[in-house]
């Protein structure tokens, strides 16, 4: 089954499509990656997006717009990466769609909201379309995230060790496939990836680059010019969150510019550089302070705080020479696509009645098969169920043999 797979993440700069073909061979699924593309938004809908977004106050009809006009971005991308990755021959879309609230509180979590109206994609495609996939898990008790655990648990499953994936998007959030004895997976949000630095170069960094305005380092190439502030990364340190036990999560809601704001009227001037510094090494410090606990014997990363090569420096010094940082290009998962990928496998497993969730991961009360289905044009049938799910994912290069 050709799947492809729809995501924009917190970071909500862009719509990447990952299309695979998925397979089932025994107990093991098997995913030969057909390649990614990435679509950036309008930046007339990127302003508006990021303008409704917490803390904003926003309105009804703003949300039915950004509805409707991330549907139909969704569905352009789809229709793209069927032509372009599936020669026209994709089977399902799975589209995650844009996250614009997570309601969190207490350590709990009581409602999620993913925009980016299903139909469109359905319309445009021809195909069924799995989408809303966080609230079941919701509903059933669950933090509805990280989802992308069932994909890390089956992925990485066997190798020695306790392996960690780690993805660095806005939020970071971890998978850690075994404790120290073996026991059930866990996963978790440990607090602001990119999120935070982002929305310092937007506020802060006008200007103190080459380009003039940025939305983001590229390269760490402020956070290689400035200085951590001890102050201001202790004001950070001592956010609540942190100390919750797993399972948890986190967001935009939490770790927004006037969160930001708040912790610098405490600290006096500081440079672009130097804040920019400081919230990178907060994030090294707070990833490697989450899975410390755990004995990792491995941390593999994707996401697009990968390219930042501040970030990795740090993060491999907060980690500590015992515990390797690879990125997940190193085997064979391209590192900006992981979590497409990872949807298109979501998607696979809800169009054959399979639970896509972990209760030790997002602690719900039970495993749920995930998301709504729109169906797609006349004929467009769904396989038969399946009576158990795939235990282990493994890669196949694109023309390897079986």
């Amino acid at each position: 089954m050709r799947v492809v797979g729809l995501m924009s993440g917190t970071s909500y700069d862009a719509i990447d499509a990952a299309a695979a073909d998925l397979a089932l061979d025994g107990d093991t699924l098997v995913l030969t990656p057909l390649g990614m593309i990435s679509t950036a938004y309008e930046k007339g809908l990127r302003a508006e997006l990021a303008g409704a977004l917490p803390p904003a106050a926003t309105d009804l009809a703003t949300v039915c717009r950004l509805d409707t006009r991330i549907g139909q971005a969704f569905a352009a991308a789809a229709v793209r990466a069927d032509l372009e990755l599936c020669d026209g021959r994709s089977d399902l879309t799975a589209s995650h769609g844009q996250t614009v609230y997570h309601w969190a509180g207490s350590g709990r979590v009581y409602g999620t909201l993913q925009i980016g109206e299903p139909a469109w994609i359905a319309e445009a495609t021809g195909r069924p379309v799995v989408s809303g996939f966080r609230t079941r898990d919701v509903a059933a008790g669950g933090q509805g995230a990280p989802l992308v655990s069932v994909f890390d648990v089956m992925w990485l499953r066997g190798r020695l060790g306790v392996p960690v994936a780690l993805n660095l998007g806005g939020i970071a959030n971890v998978t850690v496939v075994a404790d120290g004895a073996g026991g059930a997976p866990l996963a978790f949000d440990t607090g602001p990836a990119n999120a935070l630095i982002d929305a310092a170069v937007r506020e802060l960094a006008e200007g103190a680059a080459p380009g003039g305005a940025r939305s983001m380092d590229v390269d760490g190439v402020l956070a290689a010019r400035g200085t951590v502030h001890p102050g201001l990364l202790r004001k950070l340190l001592d956010e609540p969150y942190y100390a919750l036990p797993a399972p948890k999560t986190t967001g935009k809601e939490l770790f927004h510019l006037p969160y930001l704001r708040a912790a610098l009227d405490t600290c006096g001037p500081l440079s672009a550089e130097d804040v920019v510094a400081t919230l990178t090494r907060l994030t090294a410090r707070t990833v490697a302070d989450a899975v410390r606990p755990f004995g990792a014997t491995e941390v593999i990363a994707s996401g697009g705080g990968t390219r930042n090569p501040v970030l990795m420096r740090w993060l491999r010094e907060e980690l500590g020479g015992g515990v390797p940082l690879r990125t997940s290009d190193e085997l064979g998962l391209p590192s900006g696509a992981k979590e497409a990928y990872a949807f298109a496998v979501l998607g696979w497993l809800t169009v054959h009645g399979l639970p896509a969730s972990l209760p030790s991961c997002t602690g719900a009360r039970h495993p749920s098969v995930l998301g709504s289905l729109t169906p797609g044009a006349a004929g467009r049938s769904l396989p038969a169920p399946l009576a158990t799910a795939p235990v282990r994912l493994v890669l196949r290069a694109p023309g390897a043999s079986p």
